[in-house]
């Protein structure tokens, strides 16, 4: 189609697609295609099966047989075909069934059921990862890649990006359901509405998803819009702490002087993409719960005590008017091979008051070289909020490295951010500070404590990692991180011969030294220094004692009494 027959640019339509969505529901990303939870590469088809095509080539009859006298026609014929369709099949493989590169660990401990997720998988976005100097990127003349076969890309071209995330829901499961099967596709949205460019492609070759109808690339002011838009949205709608926010990724409405800023931050960087998607996540399923208690429901019942009639206590403080429909909030029509749950009401038929945290991990390579590859560099980029963990394991001693802190009250930066909207900061009997009961200052959904700053801005950690200059990766819920130190954790994946084994004897050993063992979910993912795990610092014996105490005392019953 020419441009002069469609009479809107494709930024018109993007912006046009993706508007607010408060008279209609869209279909977003996340309901027009599963997670995918596996990575594509390439195998040699001998591990397949035998090649049938020239079986037959070597079961010569005895009588036709003769002494070798150099290559034959045959062989010489073979040598002129391509090799790369007959040695190397594209395959799929689930990421989950991967023992050897990753492995999760569930227990609901002593709760009656459990509450946490997790998603692990490939995510259909631009890469972001470092450029390498050319002298280490060029090939020679006929080389596609090593042993001159190409390696499996994404759909854009560039190397696969990995997905993991672990999600704590509190109050139920409605929340970290939502998170696990749809936060993706809000990252891979907020992807193509910011013309997100590959960092490993030039200007010239950038995706043409971000070009408009007069072949200019996507300008400073459509991303600037539309971070405005979402914080003016978010100061409409629920207003308190929200009226002065300003999110920290957001280059158009921050505080950063450009000394100041990181120097990859941009309004189309990947810092201000999970900024905006997590944003906007936790503005649908917020609005989609405020809006579930109709005015029709509160006529029928009979009674004036707000508790008595099923209605919340804060019930002329939650957001807007209950009438109005929120984005996705209703049932949408069922598609041929879409998923019931994406089907389904954000957060159930029912209003849903809890939340959940979350930290998510995404692993982009320069090259096709997977980034469990002992010789592939990667950058790893961590977007948190609560109390979720991330760490990882250090090749050379051993040492554990937090990627996250705990988003609680008692924290300085979250106690200075909330203390002129929170009525009142109490302890509770365990001696942890919390705010308007909550124990977390950042989650997704908590629609009543809204207005007092509890919000889903993500804190963004981003490391390059040099080729197996770390082990692994842990992904954990407060199940595991409340009860071990850091340098526990790593040590007990540090004994395992596989990371599907590390995190289920994580996740065994949380649960049995806690004296009131919490939901537990541990996501183990293995980097290039795997197989030097143990080698520097001393392996895991620096808290093998401090371990063994702790499993001695969860043994006898006696020793938590006193």
């Amino acid at each position: 189609m020419s441009h002069h027959a469609h009479p809107f640019s494709v930024r018109a339509a993007l912006r046009a697609v993706f508007a607010e969505t408060s008279s209609s529901i869209r279909p977003s990303i996340a309901q027009r295609r599963a997670f995918h939870e596996y990575f594509v590469t390439h195998l040699p088809s001998s591990s397949l099966a035998p090649d049938k095509q020239h079986a037959n080539h070597h079961r010569l009859p005895r009588n036709e047989s003769s002494p070798h006298s150099g290559p034959s026609k045959r062989a010489a014929e073979l040598s002129q075909q391509p090799a790369a369709s007959r040695d190397t099949t594209i395959v799929r493989i689930p990421i989950r069934g991967a023992k050897h590169h990753f492995g999760a660990g569930v227990s609901r401990g002593s709760r009656p059921y459990n509450e946490d997720t997790y998603q692990a998988g490939t995510i259909e976005m631009p890469a972001f990862a470092k450029r390498q100097p050319v002298s280490l990127t060029r090939t020679l003349p006929g080389q596609a890649g090593s042993n001159g076969q190409q390696a499996a890309k994404s759909q854009s071209g560039d190397p696969q990006v990995f997905y993991f995330g672990v999600f704590d829901g509190h109050g139920g499961s409605e929340c970290s359901e939502f998170l696990r099967d749809r936060l993706h596709g809000y990252i891979e949205e907020a992807a193509l509405l910011f013309g997100m460019n590959s960092s490993l492609q030039n200007d010239s070759t950038a995706d043409a998803s971000s070009l408009d109808s007069e072949g200019g690339v996507m300008g400073e002011q459509d991303a600037e819009d539309l971070q405005k838009s979402l914080v003016s949205t978010w100061r409409e709608t629920v207003g308190g702490y929200f009226k002065r926010f300003k999110p920290e990724f957001f280059p158009a409405v921050s505080n950063y002087n450009s000394a100041e800023a990181p120097s990859t931050l941009n309004n189309s960087s990947i810092e201000t993409v999970l900024a905006y998607a997590f944003l906007k996540a936790d503005l649908d399923f917020t609005t989609a719960q405020a809006s579930k208690h109709t005015k029709a429901e509160r006529e029928r019942s009979s009674m004036d005590d707000p508790v008595l009639s099923d209605r919340p206590l804060n019930d002329n403080d939650v957001l807007f008017h209950p009438d109005r429909p929120a984005s996705q909030n209703l049932r949408t029509r069922s598609r041929k091979g879409s998923s019931p749950d994406l089907a389904a009401p954000i957060g159930g038929e029912q209003r849903f008051k809890g939340g959940s945290t979350a930290s998510i991990a995404l692993i982009s390579t320069p090259t096709p070289v997977p980034f469990w590859h002992p010789a592939s560099p990667s950058t790893f980029i961590a977007a948190h909020v609560g109390d979720t963990r991330i760490l990882l394991s250090r090749t050379s001693d051993g040492k554990a490295m937090p990627l996250t802190t705990n988003h609680h009250p008692d924290a300085p930066v979250e106690a200075n951010r909330l203390r002129r909207y929170a009525a009142s900061f109490v302890t509770d009997s365990f001696g942890e500070e919390r705010m308007g009961g909550l124990a977390n200052t950042r989650a997704f959904g908590d629609i009543g404590s809204k207005r007092l700053g509890v919000s889903a801005e993500p804190q963004i950690t981003r490391v390059d990692l040099n080729a197996a200059e770390y082990s692994f990766v842990v992904m954990m819920s407060d199940g595991i991180s409340g009860h071990l130190s850091d340098q526990e954790i790593v040590d007990v994946v540090k004994d395992a011969k596989t990371p599907a084994q590390g995190a289920a004897d994580l996740v065994a050993f949380a649960v049995e030294v806690a004296e009131e063992a919490d939901n537990a979910t541990a996501l183990v993912v293995r980097l290039g220094g795997w197989e030097r795990r143990s080698e520097g610092g001393g392996g895991s014996l620096g808290t093998k004692e401090q371990r063994d105490y702790r499993k001695q005392e969860a043994m006898d019953p006696r020793a938590r009494r006193q």
